[in-house]
């Protein structure tokens, strides 16, 4: 059956109390900017339910993409909505909806009334009765029968300024929406674990921008490209994403020209959270978000990450910090990012990693490396911050070079 209306869950957004209606703006905002490739959409807002009606002709199943991308959705529910509300009518408009949505009837049901017009004659109770004695007569010789402890098929009627009639509830991502809860600057590699961070750290509200490191010719521009294809799968989650690329060429080799080659990868961690923490900065973000996983490779052990947060003095999030590598992947799986992030082009980070790593690194010995490049470093850093590309990345057209 064709559905022209959606009814939107959310869950925790319902608990904020006097803040509510602020957490259910940003919600439509997102909801609005997802479904604007889809099509014309009217969303409303009705005692704690949020309403989506199409305009004109949309696809059904784009829509369901669209909107169990919008983080805050608990919950999908295409609905029937009627106008009139005499009860009998409503009867046999239930008894239509089930012939129309249900060829096979050898199911149990229950019928749950929620009256949120408290005006209405009958109560919820003497309803869900009333509409369980109806379904039965019309279809209890095709099998259907009454289970109120576990249904197989739970059939909604919301009472309210219209009557709304649902069966089926498609799960959302859950979360809350973007917007609500500040920005961060993710550190964006061409790797499996960085968006898998970006995702989940956006699906506490954060919005973000992106941080690139790019090392040519040592990496190729389908390196680049790959990054800019994997912020664009981010998008689709979280909206529009700057993407800030930064030449970080001339920094490599000053490290590996001048510093212990055990200490490579930390040190140049250092420099990239340093620099990504400047655009940070400047773009109003509150913190810096990485897909650091502790101990999966030598930069990410416990001593490592001390000596890398050293340099930051923004918070560092890493939502993937307790997670496996098959965890992580099944992430990556679920968003659509992992066949992307497994394409054969190698980042900056790959390209110098040294044989032998150190694996628990002292502060004040990477510092003293580190004097070895006095005198040329600070003139390469700025330099790779003058010369950063930014990218507006968006999920839907091509992204757009500032």
């Amino acid at each position: 059956m064709e559905f022209k209306s959606f009814l939107i869950k959310y869950a925790e957004i319902g608990v904020k109390g006097k803040n509510r209606y602020l957490f259910e703006d940003a919600l439509i905002h997102q909801m609005k900017y997802a479904l604007q490739p889809v099509g014309e959409f009217n969303i409303r807002k009705e005692s704690g339910r949020v309403f989506v009606d199409a305009l004109d002709e949309y696809d059904y199943e784009e829509a369901v993409e669209a909107l169990s991308r919008v983080f805050g959705i608990s919950g999908i529910c295409p609905i029937l909505v009627e106008e009139e509300k005499e009860f009998s009518h409503l009867q046999q408009v239930l008894c239509d909806y089930v012939e129309e949505r249900y060829e096979d009837k050898d199911f149990t049901f229950k019928v749950n009334v929620r009256r949120a017009d408290k005006k209405y004659p009958m109560k919820s109770m003497d309803a869900a009765a009333l509409f369980g004695e109806k379904l039965l007569e019309c279809y209890e010789k095709e099998g259907m029968k009454v289970d109120v402890h576990q249904p197989e098929v739970l059939l909604t009627v919301e009472i309210r300024e219209k009557v709304y009639i649902y069966s089926d509830e498609i799960p959302g991502p859950g979360g809350m929406p973007v917007g609500t809860g500040g920005k961060a600057m993710l550190l964006l590699s061409g790797g499996i674990d960085s968006p898998v961070a970006g995702y989940m750290i956006s699906r506490r509200g954060v919005s973000l921008e992106a941080t690139y490191f790019h090392a040519p010719p040592y990496t190729s521009e389908r390196a680049k490209q790959k990054v800019v294809d994997l912020a664009k799968l981010i998008a689709r989650y979280t909206g529009p994403i700057n993407l800030h690329i930064v030449n970080f060429t001339d920094i490599q080799m000053a490290i590996y020209e001048k510093c212990p080659h055990d200490e490579l990868t930390i040190i140049m961690r250092r420099y990239m959270m340093k620099i990504a923490e400047h655009f940070a900065r400047q773009s109003g973000c509150l913190a810096l978000v990485t897909g650091e996983s502790i101990g999966q490779v030598a930069s990410q052990t416990m001593q490592s990450l001390y000596v890398t947060n050293e340099v930051c003095e923004m918070p560092v999030f890493r939502p993937c910090i307790g997670m496996d590598k098959q965890d992580i992947v099944a992430v990556s799986e679920k968003i659509g990012t992992y066949e992307t992030s497994i394409l054969p082009y190698e980042d900056c980070c790959t390209i110098f990693v040294a044989k032998h790593p150190v694996t628990k690194p002292r502060l004040d010995v990477i510092q003293k490396s580190e004097k070895n490049l006095e005198g040329c470093i600070e003139e390469l850093v700025q330099k790779a911050i003058e010369t950063e590309e930014v990218i507006k990345v968006r999920p839907h057209g091509e992204a757009c070079r500032r």
